[in-house]
């Protein structure tokens, strides 16, 4: 897989910085508020919402589920956990769903703690205005050198560390994205690097055949292999340092109704970032535990997803991912120059807020569509890939062309000139039950009660009636100028997506299209196909 470290996303240290900042002190208000903005500009995540592994029981009573937060806790830790000590305190209510601090909750069902990192900040060069309006260069750059010295550590992982990477996510792109029956004219949209961190996580928990399907799909010959993919992986994505976020969440949810393997939630602890946690599974206090964490990890951006939902409670385990993305763009809109326009969308035309820009750029085109590559700082890429008119996104979907232009860049012709960009503001959602779709791409026994096999869970016996009865998959991609400052361009009229003029071409996103949200390191962190925006 190519990357674009070095080509697109390195941030670079401003020449002749401190001629530059030396009415710094004087623009301080204004520069705090872009700063307080630049978040807003591109918000992306997705959130597994809990591949549920529940136990056989056919007609079998179920246990009596307790609905009090007082007794409805396990605080115990298990021998050897690698979690903090755990307290004895019960609360009398619940946290609210967004709380910014861990709840007690949580700590008191933790088994077993993932320790992120401690990510060097990037620095604000608000923070480095002297008296008089001078400018602490030397310190800004030792700031700045430390920061990218730190990012550089993580990203500089051996070669080949993330072989497979591609694969496993085009096939996952390439189903999950294309329409069927029920989705024909609907926004679909997917986390590549989420599903494949969970089936990552589901191999530990696996054996036997349902543990060589996942592998298969995963393109390694081993656990081992996988277990230092995904851990390289977690490594060379992750950044939480004031610029970006982009960080992946894992975690296990136990019933206290069975023992579980230590050594088997500790691995996940240390090579996925995994925290483990255990109680009465169908409870108040453990569903609003799950959807406390969830809320947490995705900054809130699935705040109503995660409300719905609940765990049934014959539920042995259940394994969640999460990605919270957020970056601002490199060039950012104008956004007093956003206008209506009409997007033509599968369902019928809708008038809609355009957001305009015009500037010199790389212009792509291939069999049937034209793209443009919008950078985001410090974070990546987001390619925005037009079918011709009279060409689905389908079609686009089944051949390999963008996935090569999006993930190693080649595969399609290329010219630099100036770029009317006319891209809209969306907001979309989608949840997916990947059941049907993962067992279409060859993992099926993990479903089935009688072939699935979760030993390494457990040393029970009721370990081989485990099976796979809920896989969840919800993502939102929002996309908005906020906070923006760099000009914009008024809308032109559409051109179609071939060979383009000598000098300038106009890109308008008017109809329907596909993005593909690649990470500093080019990982596809998400990807979907825009059928209205209205």
């Amino acid at each position: 897989m190519k990357r674009y470290t070095q080509a697109n996303c390195e941030i670079e240290m401003p020449a002749d910085l401190a001629a530059r900042t030396l009415a710094a002190g004087r623009r301080k208000t204004s520069t705090l508020r872009a700063a307080a903005l630049t978040a807003a500009a591109v918000l992306l995540l997705s959130v597994v919402g809990g591949v549920a592994v529940w136990q056989l029981q056919g007609d079998a009573p179920l246990p009596p589920i307790v609905d009090d937060t007082t007794t409805a806790l396990d605080t115990t830790v298990a021998p050897g956990t690698t979690a903090a000590p755990v307290t004895t305190l019960v609360p009398e209510t619940t946290e609210p769903v967004g709380s910014t601090q861990p709840s007690d909750l949580l700590l008191q069902l933790q088994l077993a703690k993932a320790v992120y990192p401690t990510a060097v900040p990037y620095p604000n060069a608000v923070d480095y205005d002297r008296p008089g309006g001078t400018f602490d260069t030397a310190g800004y750059q030792a700031a700045y050198d430390a920061w990218i010295g730190d990012r550089s550590v993580r990203r500089n992982q051996p070669a080949g560390y993330d072989a497979g990477l591609d694969a496993s996510c085009i096939a996952l792109m390439r189903q999950f994205l294309t329409s069927d029956d029920e989705t024909a004219g609907e926004n679909r949209v997917l986390s590549p690097v989420n599903v494949y961190m969970a089936l990552s996580m589901l191999t530990e928990l696996t054996d036997g055949q349902s543990r060589a399907q996942i592998l298969s799909l995963l393109g390694a010959d081993s656990v081992e292999t996988v277990r230092s993919r995904a851990k390289r992986i977690w490594e060379a994505n992750y950044q939480n340092d004031g610029l970006t976020t982009t960080v992946f969440g894992s975690s296990l949810w136990l019933s206290d109704r069975f023992s579980f393997r230590q050594s088997t939630l500790d691995t996940l602890a240390e090579h996925y970032y995994a925290s483990s946690f255990r109680g009465t599974v169908g409870s108040a206090a453990f569903d609003a535990a799950l959807r406390s964490w969830l809320d947490e990890q995705t900054g809130g951006l699935l705040r109503e997803q995660a409300n719905n939902f609940s765990l049934d409670p014959r539920t042995v385990l259940a394994l969640a991912t999460t990605v919270h993305y957020q970056a601002k763009w490199e060039d950012e809109f104008f956004a007093k120059h956003t206008a209506q326009g009409i997007f033509h969308a599968s369902s019928g035309d809708e008038t809609i807020d355009f957001m305009h820009q015009n500037s010199v750029g790389d212009y792509y085109w291939g069999d049937g569509f034209g793209a443009v590559a919008k950078s985001l700082r410090g974070s990546g890429m987001m390619w925005l890939i037009l079918p011709d008119e009279g060409v689905s996104a389908d079609s686009l979907l089944a051949g390999n062309a963008i996935y090569n232009l999006a993930l190693n860049g080649y595969g399609a012709e290329k010219k630099t000139l100036v770029v009317n960009l006319s891209m809209p503001k969306f907001d979309t959602s989608s949840e997916l039950d990947l059941k049907e779709g993962l067992a279409s791409l060859g993992i099926t026994d993990v479903f089935d009660p009688s072939a699935a096999d979760f030993s390494p869970v457990s040393e029970e016996q009721i370990a081989d009636e485990f099976f796979i009865s809920q896989a969840e998959h919800a993502v939102r991609v929002a996309v908005d100028e906020e906070g923006c400052t760099a000009a914009a361009y008024t809308v032109m009229a559409a051109a179609g997506a071939g060979v383009p003029p000598k000098d300038e071409v106009d890109f308008v996103l008017d109809r329907p299209f596909i993005f593909v949200v690649t990470s500093g390191t080019g990982a596809p962190l998400f990807a979907g196909v825009v059928e209205t925006v209205g």
